[in-house]
């Protein structure tokens, strides 16, 4: 497997297979939050695209969230938002793109990779997908991503989720909370469901799907403001002391 930081994506009868990856447990530097936001947007614009297939490589976490050392880098208010709208323009483009997306849910999610898997349309899990807000805990908090976890498991689990933001929940809680649709006791299973699913709806009635989505997603169009907005609250309180020291503790227990 490639073990250098990538996006890519690969269409083969009506499916296109959105993969991203990173060597450090599949976390979000800015570059691939650029990268996954511009390859959502392009294939919803593809006719010969019917559905989407989001992924991460590598067989651990399906995403740790936001890179670390990126956070540590930022200088100023300015870059904090650039930063942190990387995680609002990926979410909006989730958002708008017209056709479904089903998320592969391998591994573990923290902070942005919960976000990522409330924004995908159809979330299909292995057992082992346990879940953690943990922003909190680093003294910024799940600001850009909450919009999109609120909307899919409701604002008293994602309460639970934002407050107690050092502790895991279980696939099983996720999938109670409606954030996964459906949990798998192995690999092979929750790989023969996508496909199965994706291959369906690669058949189904594009408009429909599309008409659909519209309805799904009823209620969320003034998210291109909200999300920027909230990424300004993100790119000051990472600026701050508590935040520093806090994910200087964190890396150097790693």
């Amino acid at each position: 497997m490639n073990q250098e930081a990538h996006v890519k994506s690969h269409l083969e009868h009506g499916i296109n297979t959105i993969e991203f990856f990173h060597p450090k447990s599949n976390s979000l530097p800015g570059k691939i939050l650029e990268d996954l936001a511009r390859e959502i947007h392009f294939a919803g614009t593809q006719d010969d695209t019917r559905v989407i297939i989001l992924k991460s490589a590598g067989e651990k976490n399906f995403c740790s969230g936001a890179s670390f050392d990126e956070l540590m880098a930022i200088k100023d208010e300015k870059e904090g938002l650039i930063f942190f709208s990387g995680f609002a323009d990926v979410i909006n483009a989730m958002r708008t793109c017209p056709k479904f997306i089903i998320g592969r849910i391998h591994g573990k999610c923290v902070g942005g990779g919960v976000g990522l898997a409330a924004a995908v349309d159809y979330a299909i899990a292995i057992n082992k997908a346990d879940i953690k807000l943990s922003e909190l805990a680093f003294g910024i908090g799940p600001f850009v991503v909450g919009p999109a976890v609120e909307r899919k498991i409701g604002i008293a689990a994602f309460n639970t989720l934002a407050i107690d933001a050092a502790k895991w929940r279980s696939s099983d809680w996720a999938k109670n909370k409606g954030l996964f649709a459906e949990i798998h006791d192995s690999v092979e299973y929750m790989d023969e469901a996508i496909y199965n699913l994706s291959n369906t709806l690669a058949h189904a009635n594009p408009v429909a799907m599309a008409e659909m989505k519209k309805i799904f997603w009823k209620g969320t169009e003034h998210w291109d403001e909200l999300l920027k907005e909230r990424a300004v609250i993100s790119g000051k309180l990472v600026l701050s002391e508590f935040t520093r020291n806090a994910i200087n503790k964190f890396r150097s227990k790693a």
